[in-house]
């Protein structure tokens, strides 16, 4: 996989390239605007350029916005992100609704293969309809105000121990066997964000102000609306979304309520607190699966290699071109993710790992990304690689519950293997309320887009107990609870991208079952599935990879009676 041989020839762009200014690139966008086109191969000439075109600008985007992430302090790392959203994108984004009116209005568009042209014609079509002038110069505001969330969240410490660390850092103290140091670890951390509230809820009312107006111009109802156009939900619909919601509070809430009693009882605790729910169960030390980063990569590439060989070859290669930031240090952004990059066609990944099992399983979270960027990195236009999330996360999460089977490279030790799978799949069952809460949030939020903060808390409060567990006592812990919905960056950096986890969390489950009886014809099926991208539908995708993209009360309950038989086999050990 080596880099160069694996970034493209451009035939279109100058390699020589910089883009310091508008004026550096405006004249590529001129030449497809004007390029005349005369029959159906100078129509895929012309589709394959501006493709290349896109490549390029979404790669120097995608490097100013890692290189922002890795250094929150560096001021001129945010400035070059912040200028190429407020002066290449809006420019870029009136050529875009240009160039897509050229290509759809072209007398050669019916003799392109329906079938392999299907999705991008539809999804160009979809981008016309909402598009306004007017809302280029919020699209660039926008992005310039969603990154103050993770500025702020990027500095916040506590000082522990007269060492100042960062929230992921003391959160590994949540695992302490130690009750009291549990809940001192606890206030302080939810302390401190009780200092940001404030900023948070002007962040995001800010945000809703903006991304209303967004949806009023191009003459929606709401933003919710508005975005499940955006986000070319073509699939499912608002409904499909309600009755998800409901699958889950039938069939997952009990089994989290199961789950947090057997915590409680196993504790031999009169009251479960917030700062139990981390701690192993049988007061075990919290694991430690690796040292530092190399021995992560190291235990990693052996595990994904176990899966396959050239799963390992891929994160190694990464690796070995500084494709990979994992430390967890101030100043450096909160989270994780995988970037691709259309151009290098060699994913970046971007985690915080303090040591801990979360960190094991976001390796092979990102790592599903990254082997999915990288298998479908032949695919011919930057369209059939841009994947919905229910594609792209239904790659990483298939891969955490797959390499799950070989994760003895990180616990030789049997129990703590047990442990592991125990905590995995405990944390697969509990994660699905919560992104229901967050999704359920959100349409409200966006619905009711003039409400008051006391409002946005009241209805955060109701919505949240309707899938809470009542084993869990918040009391003396109110005012953390009312504003836990702060934590998710999603809900300020990309709204409404969430409940794609959940669907996307079931075909994981449902890949993850299929391995477990056919392991080769399962990765072969997965592997089929990835090489796609998004080329064909997403049910098309799923089909593909040997499952069903369904979310229905009778799906999500034969799917959870699956999990839980696997959890009820671990705890017997």
């Amino acid at each position: 996989m080596n880099k160069q041989k694996r970034m493209q020839n451009r035939k279109f762009v100058s390699k020589d390239l910089k883009i310091k200014s508008w004026q550096s690139i405006e004249s590529l966008f001129i030449d497809l605007e004007k390029r005349r086109i005369n029959s159906i191969t100078d129509l895929e000439k012309w589709l394959q350029d501006r493709s290349e075109l896109d490549s390029v600008l979404e790669e120097n985007l995608a490097w100013r916005y890692i290189k922002m992430n890795c250094n929150t302090t560096d001021k001129s790392l945010t400035d070059d992100f912040n200028f190429f959203v407020t002066e290449i994108e809006p420019n870029t984004s009136k050529y875009s609704n240009i160039l897509d009116k050229k290509f759809i209005e072209s007398r050669f568009i019916d003799k392109l293969d329906k079938k392999k042209y299907y999705l991008p014609i539809r999804t160009i079509k979809r981008k016309l309809e909402i598009f306004r002038e007017e809302n280029i110069p919020i699209f660039a505001m926008l992005q310039k105000e969603e990154q103050e969330y993770g500025a702020i969240a990027a500095n916040m410490t506590i000082n522990y121990n007269n060492e100042e660390i960062t929230l992921q850092k003391a959160a590994n103290y949540l695992k302490n066997t130690d009750r009291n140091i549990r809940e001192q670890v606890y206030f302080l951390i939810n302390n401190r964000r009780l200092e940001e509230v404030d900023n948070f809820n002007n962040i995001l009312t800010k945000l809703i102000a903006k991304r209303n107006k967004i949806a009023e111009n191009a003459d929606f109802e709401n933003y919710r609306d508005y975005k499940f156009i955006e986000l070319n939900r073509f699939d499912y619909t608002i409904e499909d979304c309600f009755e998800f919601h409901n699958s889950i509070k039938t069939n997952v809430c009990p089994i989290v309520n199961k789950i947090n009693k057997k915590r409680k009882e196993s504790l031999k605790l009169d009251v479960l607190k917030p700062w139990d729910l981390d701690v192993d169960i049988n007061l075990k030390p919290p694991l430690k699966p690796f040292e530092d980063t190399n021995e992560l990569i190291n235990k990693a590439v052996k595990c994904f290699s176990e899966v396959r060989p050239k799963y390992g070859e891929y994160l190694s290669k990464m690796n070995e071109l500084g494709f990979l930031d994992l430390d967890s240090r101030k100043g450096k952004a909160p989270g994780g993710f995988n970037y691709p990059l259309y151009e290098s066609n060699i994913p970046f990944i971007f985690t915080n790992a303090t040591g801990n099992l979360r960190d094991v399983v976001t390796i092979f979270h990102e790592g599903g990304h990254a082997t999915h960027s990288i298998l479908s990195s032949s695919l011919e236009l930057v369209d059939f690689k841009e994947l919905p999330s229910e594609v792209a996360e239904l790659a990483s999460m298939s891969m955490e519950l797959i390499t799950m089977e070989h994760w003895h490279f990180f616990f030789e030790n049997k129990e703590e293997l047990i442990r592991a799978k125990q905590n995995q799949l405990e944390g697969i069952i509990s994660i699905l309320p919560w992104i229901a809460v967050v999704d359920k949030f959100q349409h409200w939020i966006y619905t009711n887009p003039k409400h008051s903060i006391e409002k946005r808390k009241d209805n955060w409060l109701k919505i949240a107990k309707e899938f809470g567990s009542d084993i869990i006592d918040y009391t003396g812990c109110e005012n953390f609870f009312a504003n836990t919905w702060q934590k998710q960056l999603h809900i300020f950096e990309v709204p409404f991208y969430y409940i794609e986890y959940a669907m996307a969390q079931l075909g994981a489950i449902a890949i993850w079952r299929n391995y477990k009886q056919e392991p080769e014809k399962t990765l072969d099926n997965y592997e089929k599935a990835l090489k796609l991208g998004y080329s064909v539908t997403i049910p098309e995708i799923y089909e593909t990879a040997g499952i069903k993209f369904d979310f229905s009360n009778e799906y999500v309950k034969k799917l959870m009676n699956f999990v839980n038989d696997e959890l009820a086999v671990l705890y017997e050990y």
